[in-house]
């Protein structure tokens, strides 16, 4: 489902293919689905470091997938979990610099994610250090999901139910993969639900303050090979940017 044929108009931000249309982020109708990897895990005392959302349309096809790095302002915390090194997110965004993006891409849409709360709770304590309320959405839990869809998994791992539910086998822990697993899992398993989608596009969103719409761009990671590219030349690594050409998100 999750194939070339399944993108419904538009170009992947990560394929280099040309800008994705500011209208994309703004579809009314639809699913986010998040994926966040951060510093710890506590929404409250550590931060996001890499931000990953695919959008589908009502009937769960890829419309678009956006994925940046994000300086957490701080140590990156377990590098030997998530892969992400200091050097890496040294040309990132604040995350106050893409929040006006981010509700921009989540705005009217059901809330997708596996452990879909540790997601929410990550984003809302973000939005919430720029003065901004995440609103209550409806959402959906793919480990959930799969625990009721996936009877005699072996166990509720993103990996275990995307396994059972045969998704192909991607790099785990790395935002924008663990986002498209859990999205072709949600496909794969859930009906469509009308409702869900209906007071989800009509939940009242707010503003992110003018001084923190500032639009940066959003930058991937950089492969192995660049890291080790610099570490011999003692050079910055290139890292991919991955602009999803949204401003201001209102």
């Amino acid at each position: 489902m999750f194939g070339p044929g399944a993108y419904v108009g538009m170009v992947s931000v990560l394929s280099g293919d040309g800008p994705v249309p500011p209208s994309v982020g703004r579809t009314r109708v639809g699913y986010a689905v998040v994926d966040v990897e951060a510093t710890g895990f506590s929404s409250r005392r550590h931060r996001i470091v890499e931000l990953a959302v695919v959008q589908l349309d009502g009937r769960r096809r890829v419309q678009g997938e956006f994925c940046t790095l994000v300086d957490p302002e701080g140590p990156v915390g377990p590098t030997h979990i998530h892969g992400i090194e200091a050097v890496d997110v040294r040309p990132a965004p604040r995350f106050g610099q893409i929040a006006g993006q981010v509700l921009a891409l989540l705005r009217g849409r059901v809330l997708v994610g596996h452990n879909v709360g540790c997601d929410r709770a990550f984003l809302a304590a973000e939005f919430a250090r720029i003065g901004v309320g995440l609103p209550a959405v409806p959402q959906v839990c793919t480990m959930r999901l799969a625990e009721r869809c996936l009877p005699g998994i072996a166990g509720l791992s993103l990996r275990a139910c995307a396994a059972a539910a045969g998704v192909p086998e991607w790099t785990l822990h790395t935002a924008l993969g663990d986002a498209r697993a859990a999205g072709e899992l949600f496909a794969r398993c859930e009906t469509a639900d009308g409702a869900a989608l209906v007071r989800a596009a009509q939940v009242e969103w707010p503003r992110v303050p003018r001084t923190a719409q500032q639009g940066a761009a959003w930058i991937g990671r950089a492969s192995a090979g660049a890291r080790a590219r610099a570490a011999r030349d003692g050079s910055e690594p290139r890292c991919s940017v991955v602009s999803p050409a949204l401003r201001g998100g209102a």
